[in-house]
């Protein structure tokens, strides 16, 4: 082989590399931990709920999810953001490719069939209070931020009284 062959052979295979270091990288940097025990979180999340009295947010999603990341995106910034922190124990649900903790999500009467991301709503006590159950957060990347806000403004309300 020439030492110009074996330079660009070994260049390409550096580059692959580094490639595949960057996004296994990006990969691991979804919104949902896809080696969690979502039941276990749950379990920890209702012990702290019970005594902040804040109620449990179940977020149902995946890391390939568009419409799941814009949610994430808005848990994190903007006024969406202070209301989720404020008012919710979080707990994000990783669903693979609808494989993954599907029972969590049945046993809390979500349908992810409807679409994700899908919440439901657990009182401090652990009983469901609400569900979406039609999809109403599965075009999350339409709603903005403000749509969002209004959205979980008033599930938060209807779920404090």
């Amino acid at each position: 082989m020439k030492p110009t062959t074996l330079h660009n052979t070994m260049r390409t295979a550096i580059l692959a590399c580094v490639a595949a270091l960057c996004l296994g990288a990006f990969a691991a940097a979804g919104p949902y931990d896809e080696t969690a025990d979502a039941k276990a979180q749950l379990k920890a999340a209702l012990n702290e709920a019970s005594r902040s009295k804040r109620p449990v947010l179940l977020v149902f999603g995946a890391n390939w999810c568009g419409d799941c990341k814009v949610l994430d995106i808005a848990f994190k910034e903007g006024a969406t953001a202070a209301l989720i922190s404020k008012g919710f124990q979080v707990v994000k649900v990783d669903v693979g490719k609808f494989d993954r903790n599907v029972d969590l999500a049945d046993s809390h009467g979500v349908p992810l069939k409807s679409g994700i991301p899908a919440v439901a709503v657990l009182s401090f006590r652990g009983e469901v209070v609400y569900a979406t159950r039609a999809g109403e957060l599965a075009d999350a990347r339409h709603m903005g931020d403000a749509g969002l806000y209004d959205f979980f403004a008033r599930v938060l309300a209807a779920t404090t009284r």
